[in-house]
């Protein structure tokens, strides 16, 4: 079987904050849109979010309550235009 470059990979993402009300991420692969995906409130502390990626380099952010951060468990950050750094997803085939 071949692989379809526009073949879709699932990818979770998560996150650990007992104070945050709300959680959804935002970056390159949703036009940075801060509402477009929330995050799964799953117990006191915990978030998670499943996605479903072609494969490729994507930067993101999380946005908690409002405010942009960094992934704190993203194992690579770069710096953007804003001053600031992003989080890189990297979806491998």
């Amino acid at each position: 079987m071949t692989l379809r470059k526009n073949q879709t990979h699932p990818v979770r993402i998560e996150f650990h904050n007992g104070q945050a009300r709300g959680v959804c991420i935002a970056g390159s692969f949703n036009d940075w849109h801060p509402s477009a995906m929330p995050m799964l409130h799953m117990s006191h502390d915990r978030w998670v979010k499943e996605l479903a990626l072609p494969p490729g380099r994507y930067e993101y952010l999380l946005v908690v309550d409002g405010v942009w951060v960094c992934d704190p468990s993203a194992p690579e950050q770069v710096p953007n235009p804003h001053g600031g750094h992003n989080s890189v997803l990297i979806v491998t085939s």
